[in-house]
Order: structure tokens, then sequence, then C-alpha cells
């Protein structure tokens, strides 16, 4: 069973690896990054909804706070996927997939806020690790460089807090509610944040369009296929194990953008991304622990 659980994390994290790559080859198509968010999540949508409508769920009551907190979900997935798109506009799917992943240091960092958990020299020697680690991989140090662009490193911090929102609203719903339930509620209040920002005229010329088969693939692979084996599989696996599967995600990414898509990284970039998934990786560790 624990196997089974930690197979279906990976599988999830290589999805959402190749969500990236493709999203690059959407981009470089000239679409719009609002409307492949959209897209990916209303193809998602209708996965969770077949999905929803297959489950043996027996009770099926929508309570108040179980759709309060998958709105609250939506949201945090909506910011995700956009802001994870546009960063991999400004920079690359290495650097943008990295950045992603500082998810659980905001989580340490709010918690810290409100003091829902006590400081300590080790989670703050982590903040910075990972601060370094950010630094190193945008080469911020070299105001020079062309590598470093301010609105693609805000964007991939801000995917980052979104995902960490995502994850927020999703534990609070799920309390509620079984995860078909919750995944439903949520991408519906995604397409319905979305639909008042995306440009209507270019998400209509989608059907139309040669790259629909794209559109499809990044919403199967991206949303529908991904969330569900990831949140099958958290069930089967501990929270330990799971932090760690969880780094396959921003190496997929970045070997797909490396390998398949050309992108490159110097050596000390390189390094940046080693400290930061290495740091994410032992804080999430010990938190599951």
């Amino acid at each position: 069973m624990k196997f089974s659980g930690s197979a279906m994390i990976i599988l999830a994290a290589i999805c959402w690896g190749a969500t990236g790559g493709l999203a690059d080859i959407l981009l470089s198509k000239g679409w719009d990054p609002l409307v492949i968010s959209f897209y990916r999540g209303a193809v998602g949508l209708v996965c969770f909804v077949i999905w929803f409508l297959l489950s043996k769920i027996k009770q099926r009551d929508f309570s108040l706070r179980l759709i309060l907190w998958s709105i609250v979900a939506g949201i945090g997935v909506a910011g995700n996927f956009t802001f994870y798109f546009l960063s991999i506009e400004s920079t690359s799917v290495p650097i943008a997939a990295t950045l992603m992943y500082t998810a659980p240091l905001f989580v340490l960092l709010i918690s810290f806020l409100f003091r829902l958990e006590k400081s300590t020299w080790f989670k703050w020697g982590c903040i910075v690790s990972v601060l370094a680690g950010i630094v190193l991989l945008t080469e911020a140090y070299d105001t020079g460089s062309s590598a470093v662009n301010l609105i693609g490193v805000a964007t991939g911090l801000g995917a980052g807090l979104s995902y960490a929102l995502f994850i927020f609203g999703f534990k609070n719903a799920s309390e509620n509610g079984k995860p078909q339930m919750v995944l439903t509620l949520a991408f519906v209040a995604f397409c319905i944040v979305l639909a008042f920002f995306v440009d209507v005229q270019e998400a209509t010329s989608v059907f139309s369009s040669s790259d629909v088969g794209w559109f499809v693939a990044i919403g199967i692979v991206g949303a529908g296929l991904s969330f569900a084996l990831y949140t099958i599989g958290i069930e089967r696996t501990a929270p330990s194990t799971a932090s760690i599967i969880a780094m396959v995600k921003p190496v997929t990414a970045s070997l797909f953008g490396l390998v398949l898509l050309g992108d490159e990284l110097a050596i000390v970039q390189i390094v940046g991304m080693v400290i930061i998934l290495l740091t994410v990786t032992t804080l999430s560790f010990k938190k599951g622990s």
C-alpha cells in the first residue's frame, strides 16, 4: 500500500514537471499565460467532475465550511498556475519550477507570523539557506546578468505562495469532504476567478486552433491526472516520505527544460537550485516526521 502511494506521488510529480514544458511550448506559440492557465484548470475540472460522479460517495452534503475552504484552495491553485506560467515566460522552466518549490518556506513564515509554530535556529537557518539559493539561482548578485528578471523571480515566488494557500485550503476542506468533492469545488472557483481576467476572444479561438490538443494535454496531465494521483497517493504515504518524493517535481521540470527545450543554466545556478531543493526537502521532512 505504501509503495503504491509513493508511486502515485512520483507519477503526479512527473506530470507536474512535464506541465512546465508543455506550457513553454504554448507560450512559444504566442498564447497568453492566463489562457493557458484557464484551460489547464477547465480541462482538469471536467476530469474531477467525472471522478466525482463515478465515485461511490454515499453522502454528498456540501457544508458551508467545505465550500469556503474549497474556494480558498481554488484561488490558491489559480494563482499558482498563472504565476508559474508567467515566471516561465520571463525566466525559464528550471528557474520557475525551483522558485515554486519554496512553498513550504511561505507556510513556515506564515506560521511564525500567526505564532502557529515556534521559531528555532534550524528553521531560520533553512530560510537563510533558501534565500541564498534563490540569489545563486537567479544570479541576483550580478546586476548586469540577463538572467536577472525581477518579474520572473516575483511571479515564481508568487507561484510558491499561491501553492501554499492551495495546500492550506485543501487541507481544511478535506476535513469536511472527500478529495474529489474538494477538487471539483476548488476548480469551479478556479474557473470563475480566471474568467474575469482571461481574454475571452483569445480563449474562444483555442477551439479552432491547431494547438487545441496541447491545451487538452496540459489540462489532463497538469491538473486532472496529476491532482488525482497526488491526492490518492498522499493518503497512503507518510508525510515525511511524501516531502522527499515531491522533490521529483522541480527536478523533472528542470530536466524537461534543459534536455527538451534547450534551457541553459550556469554552474552557479545549478548550485543554487540544489541548495533550494535540499533545504526545502529537509525542512519538509523534519516537519512531517
